[in-house]
């Protein structure tokens, strides 16, 4: 079949013009697809130190996507030796940072239980705890920043994040990150002991003391160095009372005064105050 570019019914001229034009079209095609081809088969057959220098340098530029894709291909191609242990660490920051909670915990996992021995498992073990760290904590808490935010939360992330930094520094207490996860520690109890505290107040105001009681008591017990064990006695005074424990009572309020002479409760014995519901109802309002 004549095509029309060939057609006798087209001057000399045009049929020229159009087959130089399709010749043209087609040198241009090739080429796309040769240069996508070599760009492919170049990624694909990169060595592993060149690819883990391109991984890197997007890691470095905070283009975590990349970064990401990259890892993940240098893993694939090469499942042993150094650059595939530190691409799994860098992977887990990668993915960390641009959080994705989930896909950063399963990798740090993956690589702490291969090699509980690595040399870079007291960063691995930093790692997760940051990892728990950082997702408690949700955007609008960091837009109000409201302090208290966190200890009304669920804690199940926070104790994980507590133990991995515990972890850290009972194995290696003069790893370059045990300062930090200590510093980390202190902060997380404070969290936990916090939102004990609040489901002690909670208890407390609806009049179920054994509850109230019980909550103040494990502060108290776990949390020792809290500044919450203050609340947490005077929340237990008050539960004593309430339950005609009288002589108990007494007792706590004694070790309250003698440990914290400046709690509001010794001035106040309704301390804590309920919250009016309409200020639970304004949003960023502190409730305790």
């Amino acid at each position: 079949m004549r095509s029309i570019i060939d057609s006798p019914k087209l001057p000399t001229t045009t049929r020229f013009c159009l087959r130089t034009l399709a010749l043209l079209g087609l040198a241009l095609a090739m080429s796309a697809c040769s240069l996508f081809h070599h760009k492919r088969d170049n990624i694909d057959t990169m060595p592993v130190d060149v690819l883990y220098k391109k991984a890197h340098v997007s890691l470095e530029n905070a283009d975590y996507s990349a970064a990401i894709k990259d890892y993940q291909r240098l893993i694939a191609r090469f499942p042993a030796g150094d650059y595939n242990e530190q691409a799994q660490l860098e992977l887990t920051y990668a993915q960390y940072k641009d959080a994705q909670w989930e896909d950063a915990y399963s990798t740090i996992n993956r690589f702490i239980k291969a090699d509980s021995s690595n040399k870079h498992i007291d960063y691995a073990y930093y790692l997760r705890g940051l990892i728990n760290f950082d997702r408690t904590t949700g955007f609008m808490d960091k837009v109000s920043r409201d302090k208290q935010a966190q200890s009304r939360r669920d804690q199940g992330y926070n104790l994980q994040s507590f133990d991995d930094f515990a972890e850290l520094s009972r194995r290696f207490p003069n790893s370059a990150y045990a300062a930090d996860a200590r510093q980390r520690m202190i902060y997380l109890r404070n969290v936990l002991a916090q939102y004990e505290v609040n489901v002690a107040e909670f208890y407390l105001f609806n009049r179920v003391y054994v509850g109230a009681a019980d909550r103040a008591q494990y502060v108290i017990e776990h949390y020792q160095q809290a500044p919450q064990t203050g609340d947490a006695l005077a929340i237990l005074t008050r539960s004593y009372l309430a339950l005609k424990e009288d002589k108990l009572a007494d007792q706590t309020r004694q070790v309250l005064a003698l440990n914290y002479p400046d709690h509001p409760y010794l001035k106040d014995p309704t301390w804590p105050h309920e919250v009016a519901k309409w200020r639970k109802m304004v949003p960023f309002m502190r409730h305790h």
